[in-house]
């Protein structure tokens, strides 16, 4: 006998569109308090200091929004492509790009900076993450090779190239031989925002871009093709819509706002380069746009979640000795609960067995 079962629902449901990422995060807390108590900690100090802690001081805020500034960023770009089926995981390279751009002009102009250094920055960082996605989109256009592979095995090839860098021409000739870079001069670092924070400009940029991708998708043709694109691909040929266009604009403006990300990275929190610019903004800005169901304004409240998550698991290292590994968990945790709570979109679930139809035979 069947205790519980799916059955399908006539159409998708809307609100469970809504409602399951607020179960993904339920179930996430749930399972954490299990998990803090299997490890012999106390599972509500565990979680006080994981979602709480950081939020009770103006620098906890603070770092709040520069974490969840790249993800922004990131996520936007990333979702405008998903909208369209074209599936950009490449953020990560996209971002390192953006840093290695931008953060070579700084070091270029060492000394000669002005006013002008920090504009350029910018739009290197926008070009180098662009450039970077325009491999996998030339990839995809010209021989329809999977932009999935091609983008994710590039972040590999952009992360060797950092170290690279890092290890030679970017290396800092009086640093004994670490691999840094100088630190910026003032003219080449984003001004701050907030007394007594690290908020930067670049915060302001991912407001920005959420706004800028919520009239994208919401007021523009060219955002009414993306939809129709990835909904129909058949309708929208039909309808004349150029598909290797729509590719095209989606993988170079993710990887612009990315590379903006990277940008924004050593320009800001960071003030030089690194070869560890990024714990992996890249891959989890991909968690980020579908927690946020692809919407702009959801990115932005998905983005602060998935910050909180970096911050709490650097306070609860400290407040309680946990492991290092325990942020990834919550995110890999996340991401779980999310896709498999997704299924209630399009089934309901039932108790009990179901039904017999009676037929004439059985009459």
């Amino acid at each position: 006998m069947t205790l519980l079962r799916l059955e399908p629902r006539g159409e998708a449901s809307r609100a469970m569109v809504y409602a399951t990422p607020l179960l993904a995060v339920a179930l996430t807390l749930v399972s954490g308090f299990l998990l803090f108590w299997a490890m012999g900690f106390d599972p509500v100090k565990a979680l006080h200091a994981f979602f709480i802690a950081p939020l009770l001081s103006l620098r906890g805020l603070g770092e709040l929004a520069v974490k969840a500034t790249p993800l922004v960023l990131c996520a936007i770009g990333l979702a405008i492509g998903f909208r369209a089926n074209v599936w950009n995981i490449g953020a990560e390279g996209q971002l390192t790009l953006g840093a290695i751009t931008g953060g070579g002009l700084a070091l270029a102009f060492y000394g000669e900076g002005g006013w002008w250094l920090l504009p350029l920055m910018i739009v290197a960082g926008m070009a180098g993450g662009a450039l970077w996605a325009a491999v996998p989109a030339f990839l995809r256009v010209r021989f329809n090779a999977s932009e999935i592979l091609t983008s994710l095995m590039l972040n590999y090839v952009a992360l060797h190239l950092l170290n690279y860098l890092m290890h030679g021409p970017y290396r800092d000739p009086d640093g004994f031989a670490f691999p840094e870079s100088r630190l910026f001069e003032a003219d080449a670092v984003l001004p701050l925002l907030v007394a007594g924070t690290r908020v930067h400009l670049g915060s302001l940029f991912a407001l920005l871009a959420v706004a800028a991708g919520w009239f994208l998708m919401a007021r523009t043709f060219i955002g009414f093709q993306i939809k129709v694109i990835g909904l129909t691909p058949t309708a929208a040929g039909y309808a004349g819509f150029n598909q290797k266009k729509i590719i095209w604009l989606t993988l170079l403006l993710s990887g612009a706002l990315a590379g903006l990300a990277g940008l924004g990275e050593v320009a800001g929190p960071i003030g030089q380069m690194n070869p560890t610019i990024s714990p992996g903004y890249g891959y989890t800005a991909i968690i980020v746009a579908f927690l946020g169901r692809l919407h702009p304004v959801g990115i932005l409240l998905a983005g602060f979640l998935m910050a909180l998550s970096f911050i709490g698991g650097e306070a609860a290292q400290i407040a309680l000795g946990l492991p290092k590994a325990i942020t990834g968990v919550f995110q890999g945790m996340l991401l779980f609960f999310l896709l498999a709570t997704d299924v209630l979109i399009r089934y309901r679930v039932r108790f009990g067995a179901k039904r017999a139809v009676v037929g004439r035979a059985a009459a």
